[in-house]
């Protein structure tokens, strides 16, 4: 059986990269998701809206407070995620580790999805 796992990729803050930049990067990407999709590991992936989209909803006694962006301030934030299906966390670690290198120098955390 097949665990399933997130892969959150963490970005710094700030303007997008410019096109000479961020399209070989997206390039590589698709070509890593292709792979996945192609070994059975891709669920899906999405990329975020910045943080400054976000809306945080707290129930506190008999309200719920609204707060406009992110739950908490950083110099970074989630900027999208990928969800894999892997045998074991050792088979997730080395598509987290293939995903890092082609978004270095963002960093990717790998986390067991609980059902």
């Amino acid at each position: 059986m097949t665990q399933k796992y997130l892969l959150s990729i963490y970005q710094p803050d700030g303007e997008t990269p410019p096109p000479e930049v961020l399209d070989p990067i997206m390039e590589n990407l698709n070509a890593l998701n292709e792979e996945m999709r192609a070994k059975g590991a891709w669920v899906f992936a999405v990329g975020l809206h910045p943080p400054t989209t976000a809306t945080v909803l707290r129930a506190k006694d008999d309200d719920v407070l609204l707060t406009d962006g992110p739950f908490t301030e950083g110099k970074e934030h989630i900027g999208g995620f990928t969800i894999i299906q892997a045998a074991d966390l050792d088979e997730a670690l080395d598509w987290g580790r293939r995903l890092a290198g082609v978004l270095s120098p963002l960093s990717i955390e790998v986390r067991p999805i609980a059902f």
